[in-house]
């Protein structure tokens, strides 16, 4: 369990009330890692929301050669850093990492259990509303994000 009071610092929370707030505080936990930690591999179920407080994480795409499984590249497809919210699979069917993440740094971060989160926002539409519209904020500058890179390749 964290204080809410560290929830309450960052905006992404900023629109939860206070029995809110307490209830994630509940099933969350503050965590350290170091430079080149993999906090989780693409493919794997979803069973953490992460929130990045200090460091830098790097998030990461691997592709295999169908003829050549040994053959895998990685291909860097974001950057998460201090004050984003990333793992956002864990709250959107079918639950499943869609992306490696790696530390590029060593850090802090706050780590809320996913599966009592789901229950929790289903029992509560008021905050499972409110929690969604912050992830679609967190998809949408993803999104913007991967169409700066695709122009970047472009040019």
């Amino acid at each position: 369990m964290i204080s809410p009071e560290l929830l309450r610092r960052y905006p992404f929370f900023g629109n939860l009330d206070e029995s809110e707030l307490k209830e994630i505080a509940m099933i969350s936990e503050e965590k350290s890692f170091e430079e080149g930690t993999i906090l989780f591999d693409e493919g794997q179920p979803a069973d953490a929301l992460y929130f990045l407080i200090e460091g830098s994480i790097d998030l990461y795409y691997k592709s295999e050669e169908q003829y050549h499984p040994k053959t895998r590249k990685e291909f860097l497809v974001g950057e998460i850093n201090p004050g984003e919210i990333f793992s956002l699979s864990s709250l959107i069917e079918p639950y499943v990492l869609n992306a490696t993440a790696r530390a590029s740094q060593g850090g802090r971060l706050i780590k809320i259990e996913a599966p009592t989160l789901r229950i929790l926002a289903e029992k509560d539409s008021d905050l499972g509303c409110k929690l969604m519209h912050q992830i679609a904020k967190a998809l949408m500058e993803r999104l913007k994000y991967t169409r700066i890179q695709l122009a970047a390749e472009r040019a």
